[in-house]
Protein backbone atom coordinates (compact mmCIF):
# COMPACT_ATOMS: atom_id res chain seq x y z
CA UNK A 1 0.00 0.00 0.00
CA UNK A 2 2.84 2.41 0.80
CA UNK A 3 4.41 1.83 -2.60
CA UNK A 4 1.02 2.36 -4.26
CA UNK A 5 0.65 5.73 -2.49
CA UNK A 6 4.17 6.75 -3.57
CA UNK A 7 3.35 5.67 -7.12
CA UNK A 8 0.20 7.79 -6.96
CA UNK A 9 2.27 10.86 -6.06
CA UNK A 10 4.59 10.14 -8.97
CA UNK A 11 1.63 10.10 -11.34
CA UNK A 12 0.23 13.37 -9.95
CA UNK A 13 2.85 16.07 -10.59
CA UNK A 14 0.37 18.85 -9.81
CA UNK A 15 -0.21 17.40 -6.35
CA UNK A 16 3.53 17.18 -5.71
CA UNK A 17 3.87 20.78 -6.86
CA UNK A 18 1.14 21.92 -4.46
CA UNK A 19 2.77 20.08 -1.55
CA UNK A 20 6.10 21.77 -2.28
CA UNK A 21 4.53 25.22 -2.66
CA UNK A 22 2.41 24.65 0.46
CA UNK A 23 5.40 23.87 2.66
CA UNK A 24 7.32 26.85 1.27
CA UNK A 25 4.42 29.27 1.74
CA UNK A 26 3.71 27.96 5.25
CA UNK A 27 7.21 29.06 6.24
CA UNK A 28 6.38 32.53 4.93
CA UNK A 29 3.14 32.53 6.94
CA UNK A 30 4.88 32.47 10.33
CA UNK A 31 6.30 36.06 10.31
CA UNK A 32 2.84 37.70 9.98
CA UNK A 33 1.56 35.53 12.86
CA UNK A 34 4.52 36.48 15.06
CA UNK A 35 4.15 40.17 14.19
CA UNK A 36 0.43 40.14 14.90
CA UNK A 37 0.97 38.40 18.26
CA UNK A 38 3.54 41.05 19.17
CA UNK A 39 1.23 43.90 18.15
CA UNK A 40 -1.75 42.51 20.05
CA UNK A 41 0.42 42.01 23.16
CA UNK A 42 1.36 45.69 23.02
CA UNK A 43 -2.24 46.80 22.47
CA UNK A 44 -3.55 44.66 25.34
CA UNK A 45 -0.96 46.23 27.69
CA UNK A 46 -1.75 49.75 26.53
CA UNK A 47 -4.75 50.44 28.84
CA UNK A 48 -2.72 49.45 31.92
CA UNK A 49 0.10 51.75 30.79
CA UNK A 50 -2.27 54.68 30.33
CA UNK A 51 -3.88 54.08 33.73
CA UNK A 52 -0.48 53.93 35.43
CA UNK A 53 0.61 57.15 33.72
CA UNK A 54 -2.60 58.85 34.84
CA UNK A 55 -2.04 57.75 38.46
CA UNK A 56 1.58 58.92 38.35
CA UNK A 57 0.55 62.33 37.02
CA UNK A 58 -2.02 62.53 39.82
CA UNK A 59 0.78 61.85 42.31
CA UNK A 60 2.68 64.89 41.03
CA UNK A 61 5.18 63.33 38.62
CA UNK A 62 5.86 64.71 35.18
CA UNK A 63 4.94 62.74 32.07
CA UNK A 64 8.53 61.81 31.26
CA UNK A 65 9.19 60.69 34.84
CA UNK A 66 5.97 58.68 34.85
CA UNK A 67 6.92 56.95 31.60
CA UNK A 68 10.37 56.11 32.96
CA UNK A 69 8.84 54.61 36.10
CA UNK A 70 6.38 52.58 34.03
CA UNK A 71 9.17 51.40 31.72
CA UNK A 72 11.02 50.01 34.74
CA UNK A 73 7.88 48.35 36.10
CA UNK A 74 6.55 46.80 32.88
CA UNK A 75 8.37 43.59 31.95
CA UNK A 76 6.45 42.91 28.72
CA UNK A 77 7.08 43.92 25.13
CA UNK A 78 5.57 47.35 25.72
CA UNK A 79 7.90 48.05 28.66
CA UNK A 80 10.96 46.92 26.71
CA UNK A 81 10.03 49.14 23.79
CA UNK A 82 9.40 52.06 26.12
CA UNK A 83 12.80 51.63 27.81
CA UNK A 84 14.57 51.61 24.45
CA UNK A 85 12.73 54.73 23.34
CA UNK A 86 13.43 56.67 26.54
CA UNK A 87 17.14 55.85 26.29
CA UNK A 88 17.17 57.31 22.81
CA UNK A 89 15.30 60.41 24.00
CA UNK A 90 18.45 61.72 25.71
CA UNK A 91 19.85 62.52 22.29
CA UNK A 92 16.63 64.18 21.05
CA UNK A 93 13.48 65.85 22.32
CA UNK A 94 10.74 64.12 24.30
CA UNK A 95 8.24 64.70 21.48
CA UNK A 96 10.57 62.94 19.07
CA UNK A 97 10.84 60.06 21.53
CA UNK A 98 7.05 59.72 21.64
CA UNK A 99 6.90 59.70 17.86
CA UNK A 100 9.68 57.12 17.69
CA UNK A 101 7.89 54.96 20.25
CA UNK A 102 4.69 55.04 18.21
CA UNK A 103 6.55 54.14 15.02
CA UNK A 104 8.41 51.21 16.60
CA UNK A 105 5.23 49.76 18.07
CA UNK A 106 3.74 49.34 14.56
CA UNK A 107 0.32 49.62 16.19
CA UNK A 108 -2.38 52.04 15.09
CA UNK A 109 -3.68 52.23 18.67
CA UNK A 110 -0.32 53.26 20.11
CA UNK A 111 0.26 55.74 17.29
CA UNK A 112 -3.13 57.32 17.91
CA UNK A 113 -2.50 57.55 21.66
CA UNK A 114 0.94 59.12 21.23
CA UNK A 115 -0.50 61.66 18.80
CA UNK A 116 -3.23 62.57 21.30
CA UNK A 117 -0.67 62.92 24.11
CA UNK A 118 1.50 65.21 21.98
CA UNK A 119 -1.55 67.31 21.06
CA UNK A 120 -2.63 67.50 24.72
CA UNK A 121 0.84 68.68 25.74
CA UNK A 122 0.82 71.38 23.04
CA UNK A 123 -2.66 72.57 24.02
CA UNK A 124 -1.89 72.41 27.76
CA UNK A 125 -4.91 70.14 28.28
CA UNK A 126 -5.62 68.16 31.50
CA UNK A 127 -3.41 65.20 30.63
CA UNK A 128 -4.31 63.12 33.68
CA UNK A 129 -8.02 63.06 32.79
CA UNK A 130 -7.27 62.40 29.12
CA UNK A 131 -5.06 59.42 29.96
CA UNK A 132 -7.69 57.98 32.33
CA UNK A 133 -10.41 58.31 29.69
CA UNK A 134 -8.24 56.73 27.01
CA UNK A 135 -7.38 53.87 29.37
CA UNK A 136 -11.05 53.01 29.85
CA UNK A 137 -11.86 53.42 26.17
CA UNK A 138 -9.04 51.20 24.92
CA UNK A 139 -9.73 48.59 27.57
CA UNK A 140 -13.30 48.27 26.31
CA UNK A 141 -12.09 48.30 22.71
CA UNK A 142 -9.55 45.52 23.27
CA UNK A 143 -12.09 43.42 25.18
CA UNK A 144 -14.48 43.65 22.23
CA UNK A 145 -11.71 42.88 19.74
CA UNK A 146 -10.50 39.85 21.72
CA UNK A 147 -14.03 38.51 22.13
CA UNK A 148 -14.83 39.02 18.45
CA UNK A 149 -11.59 37.39 17.36
CA UNK A 150 -12.15 34.41 19.65
CA UNK A 151 -15.62 33.81 18.22
CA UNK A 152 -14.67 34.30 14.57
CA UNK A 153 -11.42 32.35 14.87
CA UNK A 154 -13.30 29.22 15.93
CA UNK A 155 -15.76 29.58 13.06
CA UNK A 156 -13.03 30.18 10.50
CA UNK A 157 -11.07 27.12 11.65
CA UNK A 158 -14.25 25.03 11.54
CA UNK A 159 -14.93 26.09 7.94
CA UNK A 160 -11.39 25.26 6.86
CA UNK A 161 -11.36 21.89 8.63
CA UNK A 162 -14.70 20.88 7.14
CA UNK A 163 -13.87 21.92 3.57
CA UNK A 164 -10.22 20.82 3.55
CA UNK A 165 -10.44 17.62 5.61
CA UNK A 166 -14.01 16.51 6.25
CA UNK A 167 -15.44 16.99 2.77
CA UNK A 168 -12.64 15.29 0.76
CA UNK A 169 -12.57 12.39 3.22
CA UNK A 170 -16.35 11.93 2.91
CA UNK A 171 -16.31 11.98 -0.90
CA UNK A 172 -13.25 9.70 -0.97
CA UNK A 173 -15.07 7.24 1.29
CA UNK A 174 -18.13 7.23 -0.97
CA UNK A 175 -16.11 6.86 -4.20
CA UNK A 176 -13.82 4.22 -2.74
CA UNK A 177 -16.76 2.26 -1.32
CA UNK A 178 -19.06 2.26 -4.35
CA UNK A 179 -16.50 2.45 -7.17
CA UNK A 180 -13.42 0.65 -5.83
CA UNK A 181 -10.31 0.46 -7.94
CA UNK A 182 -9.89 -3.19 -6.94
CA UNK A 183 -13.02 -4.09 -8.95
CA UNK A 184 -11.76 -2.51 -12.15
CA UNK A 185 -13.39 0.92 -12.01
CA UNK A 186 -11.35 3.38 -14.08
CA UNK A 187 -11.87 6.78 -12.47
CA UNK A 188 -8.54 8.43 -13.18
CA UNK A 189 -9.97 11.50 -14.90
CA UNK A 190 -12.81 11.71 -12.36
CA UNK A 191 -10.40 11.60 -9.43
CA UNK A 192 -8.09 14.17 -11.01
CA UNK A 193 -11.01 16.53 -11.54
CA UNK A 194 -12.19 16.11 -7.95
CA UNK A 195 -8.64 16.67 -6.71
CA UNK A 196 -8.54 20.06 -8.43
CA UNK A 197 -12.02 20.84 -7.12
CA UNK A 198 -11.03 20.18 -3.50
CA UNK A 199 -7.89 22.28 -3.94
CA UNK A 200 -10.00 25.20 -5.21
CA UNK A 201 -12.54 24.69 -2.41
CA UNK A 202 -9.77 24.82 0.19
CA UNK A 203 -8.45 28.04 -1.35
CA UNK A 204 -11.91 29.61 -1.07
CA UNK A 205 -12.35 28.34 2.51
CA UNK A 206 -9.03 29.85 3.61
CA UNK A 207 -9.93 33.12 1.88
CA UNK A 208 -13.34 33.23 3.56
CA UNK A 209 -11.80 32.50 6.97
CA UNK A 210 -9.17 35.19 6.48
CA UNK A 211 -11.80 37.69 5.36
CA UNK A 212 -13.89 36.94 8.46
CA UNK A 213 -10.91 37.65 10.70
CA UNK A 214 -9.86 40.74 8.74
CA UNK A 215 -6.48 39.40 7.69
CA UNK A 216 -6.97 38.03 4.21
CA UNK A 217 -3.42 38.58 2.93
CA UNK A 218 -1.67 36.87 5.83
CA UNK A 219 -4.06 33.90 5.73
CA UNK A 220 -3.38 33.28 2.04
CA UNK A 221 0.13 32.16 2.95
CA UNK A 222 -1.49 29.01 4.34
CA UNK A 223 -3.81 28.40 1.38
CA UNK A 224 -1.39 26.22 -0.68
CA UNK A 225 -0.74 23.97 2.33
CA UNK A 226 -4.44 23.44 2.97
CA UNK A 227 -4.97 22.83 -0.74
CA UNK A 228 -2.25 20.17 -0.70
CA UNK A 229 -3.75 18.56 2.43
CA UNK A 230 -7.22 18.45 0.90
CA UNK A 231 -6.02 17.00 -2.40
CA UNK A 232 -3.84 14.41 -0.66
CA UNK A 233 -6.66 13.27 1.63
CA UNK A 234 -8.97 12.68 -1.32
CA UNK A 235 -6.42 10.83 -3.45
CA UNK A 236 -5.05 8.67 -0.65
CA UNK A 237 -8.54 8.05 0.72
CA UNK A 238 -9.85 6.79 -2.61
CA UNK A 239 -6.82 4.53 -3.00
CA UNK A 240 -6.91 3.09 0.53
CA UNK A 241 -10.70 2.58 0.74
CA UNK A 242 -11.05 1.38 -2.84
CA UNK A 243 -7.95 -0.82 -2.74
Amino acid sequence: MIFSILEMFRNEPFLLLMITIGVACAIGGFPPMIERKRRRSIENDLPALLEALSDSLGAGLGLQQAMMAEADRNTGILGKLLRETLKESHASSFDAALSNFATKSRSSQVQRVMHLISTAIEQDAPLQDILADMSRDYERLNDLMNRREGDLNGRAILIILFVSIGLPFLIAFIVGLFAPRSQGYQLGYFNSSFTVFFGAASLIAVGVGGRMLGRMRSSLWWAPLWMAVSMTIYHVGVMVIGG
